[in-house]
C-alpha cells in the first residue's frame, strides 16, 4: 500500500519526488507516493539489476524490423521504425484504486493511479534504469543559457499534439506553473497557525516551480518556446519543469476562455482563478468505471485510456495513441488489472499477466524460479532504501538521550539482516552506510569515508550496554512501529529485538494497519521502521532532514543540516554538492539520525515471449518503458 507524502518536486511525469512507503510495492514505485522513499542524490551509477532479458540482443520480424534490441544505456533502447502490432499486455497494480486524471494532487496522487495516467504524458526529461535523468528529446529540449540569474529555456517539439488535435503549447506549462505555485492561495482558506499561509489555491503536491520560479514562463502561450527565470541558483533545475495538464481542458472546465485563463495565471490572480481551480482540484476526479468524454482526458502519451476501458473492479484498458508523434506504442493494448498482490505469481504462471513486481521475498522468488523456462526473472537494488528512524518528539524513549541512540544503535545487527532477509534475494546485497547515496552509485565510497563511523560495521553490545547504564534509564522500552503486513519488516524486528534486548532494551513489535495514518503522525512509537524511495533529485532530502521539512517527521533538527542544505540546493556545482553531502551524512551519523539498512531489492518476472521489459532502479517500476513492450513470437 502506497501513502502520498508531499514532495520537493512534482512526481510521476511531472516530476520526481520523494515516496514514503508502507511495504514493499506490489507494483512500481510511483515517485512521491508512498513506497519507502527516500531523499536521493543524484544518481550516477549503473543499475545492479541482473537476469534473464528478453531485450538482452537484437530479435528480427519476418519483414526484418528491430522487435527486441541491446539496451546499451539506461535510456530506451533503439527499436528503430517501430508499427503499432495488434495484440496486449497485461499487468496488475494490485488493487482498483484508479481516482482521477489528475494524478498530481494529494487525494489521488498514488502508485496505483500512476501507473495509468502516467502513460497519458510526455515529458522533458524521464529517468533511465539507473535513476540518472535521460533527456526526452522526442518531446523537447530545454537548455541552460544563463547563470546569473539562472534562466532555463524549453522548445517543445513542433509536432508535439494532445489527442483531441490541440497542439501542446507554452500555454499548458504556464498554467501548471499556477498550479504549482504557492504564492496563488485560496483567499477562503483557513491560515496555517505556524506559518499564518493560507492553504495553496489548486491542491497540487509541488509548490517548487513557483518557489524557485517566481514569475511566469515567458514566452507566447500559443507557440512552442518558453523561458522560466529562477529567483537563485537551483541544483535541481533541470527536473523541476517536464510536462503538463492540458490547459485547454481546464479553460472550459471552468468555463474560461484560454486567453483568460493564461493571463490570470500570469498574473498570479488567485479571484479569477478560482472556477479554473474548482476544476483541477475535483473535475477530473471517477466514479469506479465512469469516464468523461474523451475530449476531457486527453493524452499526448504513447497511450491513451480506451472508450469504454474502465471494468470497475478488475481492469482498465488502455490503447495506443494515434495522434502520438513520437515513436508509436509497439503493442496495440495495456491492460491494468486489479489483481490482488499474492495472486500475482499464480496467474504470471496462468498468463493472465504478462509482467509482475512482486514484493521480493525469498518465498516469492524461490516460486518464481519454480516456473521454470516460461518466465524471465530480473533482480537488483532499487533506489529505495530501509531505515530506522528515531522518535526525537515529547514521549519517545530518544527524544533528549543521545546515549540511548547511540546504544541502540551500536546494537541493531544491520549485517545479519542484510545477510537473513535480502542476500538469499539479491546475493550482492551489501549493508548501506549512508542516506543520500547508494551503494550501486559512483559516489557512494568517497562519502561513506568521509562520513561513515566504521565501529558501526558490526553490533556492540557491552559498549550499547555501557551506554544505556549512562543514560539512567532502566530497561528503556523501545516500540518499534511499522505498518503492519510487511513479512520481511516483522522477520527484522524479530533480529532487532533478538540483539539490543541483550543490550538492557525492552523491544516491543509496534506494528499498526494505521501506523502511517494515525500512529506516526501522532507521534506514538521510539522507532519507525519504513523506507524512502530515491529519485533523479539532488536537494530531495532537504524535505525529510532540514528542520522546517514537509517530511520531516521525526521532530529532527540541526543546523549544520539545515545549513548544508540550503547550500547543496543553491549551487549549480557538482563538487560542492558532494561536498555538502559529506557534511550533512557526518552529522546525521554522528546524531544518529535514520539508521540507514539496505538497499531494497527488487524483482521483475515476465513472460518469456514478451522483449524489452527491464527492470530499473527508479520509482516508475516495470511500467517505465512498457510502450516497448511486444511479443517475440
Amino acid at each position: 500500500m502506497k501513502h502520498t507524502k508531499l514532495s520537493a518536486a512534482a512526481a510521476l511525469a511531472f516530476g520526481s519526488a520523494l515516496v514514503l512507503s508502507a511495504c514493499a510495492p506490489a507494483g512500481p514505485a510511483a515517485s512521491g507516493s508512498s513506497s519507502n522513499g527516500g531523499g536521493s542524490s543524484a544518481a550516477s551509477g549503473s543499475s545492479a539489476a541482473s537476469g534473464s532479458d528478453a531485450a538482452g540482443g537484437v530479435t528480427t520480424g519476418e519483414k526484418g524490423e528491430k522487435l527486441t534490441a541491446p539496451a546499451d544505456g539506461p535510456g530506451m533502447a533503439d527499436l528503430g521504425d517501430v508499427k503499432t502490432e495488434d495484440g496486449s499486455v497485461a499487468y496488475s497494480v494490485g488493487k482498483d484504486d484508479f481516482l482521477s486524471y489528475n494524478g498530481v494532487q494529494a487525494n489521488t496522487y498514488s502508485t496505483y493511479n500512476s501507473a495509468i495516467v502516467d502513460r497519458l504524458f510526455s515529458g522533458f526529461y524521464y529517468f533511465g534504469t539507473d535513476g540518472t535523468i535521460v533527456r526526452n528529446e522526442e518531446f523537447g529540449t530545454f537548455e541552460k543559457i544563463s547563470d546569473d540569474p539562472l534562466k532555463v529555456k524549453y522548445t517543445i517539439n513542433e509536432d508535439a499534439t494532445w489527442s483531441d488535435g490541440t497542439p501542446v503549447t507554452a500555454a499548458d506549462f504556464i498554467v501548471q506553473w499556477a498550479a504549482d505555485n504557492p504564492n496563488i492561495v485560496d483567499e477562503s482558506g483557513k491560515a496555517d497557525p505556524k506559518t499564518g499561509q493560507k492553504p495553496q489555491l489548486f491542491e497540487s503536491i509541488t509548490s517548487e516551480p513557483g518557489k524557485y520560479i517566481p514569475e511566469a514562463p515567458e514566452g507566447d502561450p500559443k507557440g512552442k518556446e518558453f523561458t522560466v527565470t529562477y529567483a537563485e541558483p537551483y541544483a535541481d533545475w533541470e527536473i523541476l519543469i517536464t510536462t503538463a495538464l492540458p490547459a485547454h481542458v481546464i479553460a472550459k472546465g471552468a468555463d474560461m476562455s484560454l486567453d483568460d485563463l493564461v493571463a490570470a495565471a500570469k498574473a498570479k490572480d488567485s479571484t479569477k482563478l478560482v472556477p479554473a481551480a474548482k476544476f483541477w482540484n475535483n473535475g477530473w476526479d471517477f466514479n469506479p468505471g465512469e469516464l468523461p468524454s474523451a475530449d476531457m482526458i486527453p493524452s499526448m502519451g504513447p497511450y491513451k485510456i480506451k472508450d469504454g476501458g474502465w471494468v470497475a473492479g478488475q481492469s482498465i484498458t488502455l490503447e495506443a495513441n494515434d495522434k502520438y508523434w513520437g515513436t508509436p506504442a509497439a503493442t496495440k493494448n495495456l491492460v491494468i488489472k486489479f489483481a490482488a498482490p499474492e495472486t500475482h505469481v499464480q496467474a504470471l504462471q496462468n498468463k493472465e499477466l504478462d509482467v509482475i513486481e512482486p514484493q521480493a521475498t525469498v518465498d516469492t522468488v524461490s516460486q518464481l524460479e519454480g516456473l521454470g523456462d516460461s518466465v524471465n526473472i530480473q533482480k537488483g537494488d532499487q533506489l529505495t532504501w530501509e531505515h530506522l528512524d528515531f522518535n526525537r518528539g515529547t514521549g519517545s524513549t530518544f527524544a533528549d538521550s543521545k546515549e540511548l541512540r547511540e546504544a541502540f544503535a551500536l546494537c541493531v545487527p544491520r549485517q545479519q539482516i542484510v545477510d537473513n532477509l535480502v542476500k538469499p534475494i539479491n546475493p550482492d546485497a551489501t549493508v548501506m552506510n549512508a542516506r543520500e547515496v547508494f551503494p550501486f552509485q559512483d559516489n557512494y565510497q568517497e562519502v561513506v569515508d568521509a562520513a561513515y563511523p566504521k565501529e558501526m560495521d558490526q553490533p556492540n553490545i557491552e559498549k550499547a550496554k555501557e551506554l544505556v547504564a549512562k543514560s539512567g534509564v532502566s530497561k528503556p522500552t523501545v516500540r518499534l512501529g511499522y505498518q503492519a503486513g510487511n513479512q520481511r519488516r516483522a522477520e527484522t524486528v524479530k533480529l532487532i529485538k533478538a540483539s539490543c534486548d541483550q543490550a538492557g532494551f525492552d523491544v516491543q513489535d509496534a506494528n499498526s494497519n494505521v501506523f502511517f495514518k494515525e500512529v506516526m503522525p501522532t507521534g506514538d512509537y521510539d522507532v519507525a521502521l519504513y523506507a524512502w524511495s530515491g529519485s533523479g533529485q539532488k536537494a530531495s532530502g532537504a524535505n525529510i532532514y532540514q528542520s522546517d521539512g514537509e517530511q520531516n517527521q521525526q521532530s529532527y533538527s540541526n543546523t549544520t543540516v539545515d545549513e548544508a542544505w540550503d547550500k547543496l540546493a543553491g549551487s549549480l556545482d557538482e563538487k560542492e554538492q558532494l561536498e555538502q553531502v559529506k557534511v550533512i551524512e557526518k552529522a546525521l551519523w554522528e546524531d544518529f539520525q535514520a539508521i540507514p539498512l539496505y538497499a531494497h531489492p527488487g524483482v521483475v518476472a515476465h513472460q518469456a515471449d514478451l522483449a524489452n521489459v527491464r527492470d530499473t532502479v527508479a520509482q516508475q517500476g516495470a511500467l517505465w518503458n512498457v510502450e516497448q513492450w511486444k511479443r517475440v513470437s
